[in-house]
């Protein structure tokens, strides 16, 4: 009971004694808990062997599942009596299943794998009362499979890991200079061309190794489907990603008549093959904004708006120069009656925000939809630290807090030579801990503008799902109770009893085959000798 990750906001009980579940335990589902029941009946019933039947409310012997609107709607309360059982109540069907998440912690590690392993043992819950409830909303992860694809079981694993951390909202940047990575029907050539390429940068950009084997992968538009409904069952919101008008050389490698043909020859770009900031960015035409509403207007349909209210457009690390130089986007510039480049791209993301909001969406950008005035619907991705999101909250836009500097996790664990590839600065599990989203001095209206924070994972060192893990984790659970939990101030948080409760968490990580980075350091195989990265030595800047 005193090993929960996220810690809850209250515990009662002296956890003496505990409720047995066994054969003959059933499982009560009320009205809008049917995803939790089912939820449960696959994980605890795989894990245990048990069949959790069908029971009757107000009987001996069960986990009943219940909604209470008088919660929070994420709240939720779960007490474990010796002779009754497990009672959950949330105040919504999401509330119910994070409770269920407590639930599974509170019968050990075993709870986390996918078949018995001590068949016939005792799995007793600790009598207990929880409540709890989160602190923002908005609880994310943003996984980049443009730059290193990862295949759809790879994907649906990730959701299960997120559920677990009880964070709610997968972001998934599914295009870049590197890789397109979603099946558009009316444009087949962005997978056919533009999925694939030839070889990779292997560690950072200076580095002098490549990997000469083809890299590429998409999903279909059934795979996305299949991905979205599997969200949806773990109460977690899909916001997907088409970056422009930067990051796209994949799509004009596939369709060249979208970069800036008056300034290079589009036609001999192919899918980038190695990382940094890409020149080639959609020139600012009639032609572009169809094709891509018609790239939008496939992606709503295959995210619903219950799931993914809100449609990612990138609007980062945009370089000005071919419009500078082309005389097509000059004349657009003169035409629009706009003072700079800055302005054009201003343009760009205002009308995708006037498309997405006619349909119902809303547009969330990266901090750089800022520069050039800010589209009014429109709300912030503030990843260039925290002055973007400061001035988009003070300004009444909404904002996610995703500082480069505090929760970018491609980010080495530690300054030790034996982290494979190394890039940027060295963010412990203590400094993740201690990140805190709402920077201070903002003022309360502005405060209620933050709707919450995530953790962003770019692969350009990421070649597969182990590397993929090894940075994540085990950080993403430091980083799952700064997003859920009510923290003390940064510097008050104890971070020993947060070591603590890993250790177990660390046995529940084993069980669910996650290979992080252990806390004495880099296995072996995980290591990545000679491979050049990108280390940048001090503390990061608070800006």
């Amino acid at each position: 009971m005193d090993n929960l990750i996220p810690v809850p906001v209250r515990t009662g009980g002296d956890g003496r004694g505990g409720f047995l579940l066994d054969g003959a335990t059933t499982l009560v589902a009320e009205p809008g808990t049917g995803r939790t029941e089912r939820w449960l009946r696959t994980t605890l019933g795989a894990a245990f062997g048990l069949p959790l039947a069908p029971g009757a409310a107000g009987g001996d012997n069960t986990v009943e599942l219940r909604v209470d609107p008088s919660l929070e709607p994420e709240g939720y309360r779960l007490d474990v009596k010796a002779v009754r059982g497990v009672r959950i109540t949330g105040g919504s069907a999401a509330g119910v299943f994070w409770g269920a998440q407590t639930l599974r912690q509170l019968l050990g590690p075993e709870a986390f794998r996918r078949a018995p392993v001590s068949p016939g043992a005792e799995r007793r819950v600790p009598l207990t009362e929880i409540e709890d409830g989160p602190r923002f909303g908005w609880r994310g992860l943003m996984l980049d499979v443009a730059r290193h694809f990862m295949p759809k079981d790879g994907v649906l694993r990730m959701l299960d890991l997120l559920a677990a951390h009880k964070l709610n909202v997968f972001h998934f940047h599914l295009t870049d200079d590197q890789g397109w990575r979603v099946e558009i029907k009316r444009h087949p050539r962005l997978t056919e061309t533009g999925a694939w390429r030839a070889r990779t940068k292997y560690g950072h950009r200076a580095s002098e190794l490549w990997d000469e084997t083809p890299h590429g992968g998409f999903y279909t538009q059934d795979d996305i489907r299949e991905i979205v409904a599997y969200a949806a069952e773990r109460h977690i919101r899909v916001v997907p990603e088409i970056d422009v008008p930067g990051h796209s050389q994949a799509a004009i490698s596939a369709y060249p008549e979208l970069g800036n043909t008056d300034v290079i020859d589009t036609s001999a770009l192919s899918v980038w093959d190695t990382w940094g900031v890409n020149p080639n960015v959609l020139a600012p035409t009639d032609n572009t904004l169809r094709f891509f509403e018609g790239v939008f207007e496939e992606l709503l349909d295959l995210f619903p708006a219950d799931t993914s209210p809100f449609i990612h457009i990138g609007g980062d690390e945009c370089p000005k120069d071919q419009w500078e130089r082309s005389p097509a986007a000059q004349d657009r510039i003169a035409a629009l009656g706009l003072t700079d480049e800055d302005g054009l791209q201003s343009w760009f993301i205002r009308h995708f925000d006037r498309w997405l909001s006619d349909r119902g969406r809303r547009l969330i950008g990266w901090d750089e939809i800022l520069e050039g005035g800010l589209a009014e619907g429109a709300a912030v991705s503030s990843w260039r630290g925290y002055t973007g999101g400061i001035a988009a909250a003070e300004a009444g836009h909404d904002v996610v807090m995703c500082p480069e500097q505090q929760v970018y996790l491609d980010h080495r664990q530690d300054g030790g030579p034996d982290e494979p590839m190394p890039i940027g600065f060295v963010r412990t599990l203590e400094d993740v801990y201690r990140f805190e989203p709402v920077p201070p001095g903002l003022s309360e209206e502005a405060t209620g503008h933050i709707m919450g924070t995530q953790a962003n994972v770019w692969t350009e060192v990421m070649q597969d799902r182990d590397r993929v893990d090894y940075q994540v984790f085990p950080r993403l659970a430091a980083f799952a109770e700064v997003a859920w939990s009510r923290l003390p101030a940064s510097g008050e948080r104890d971070f020993a009893d947060f070591e603590r409760r890993m250790d177990t968490h660390y046995a529940r990580l084993d069980a669910l085959g996650v290979a992080y980075r252990p806390p004495t350091g880099p296995l072996p195989w995980q290591c990545r000798p000679g491979v050049l990265g990108r280390p940048i030595e001090g503390p990061p800047p608070a800006v």
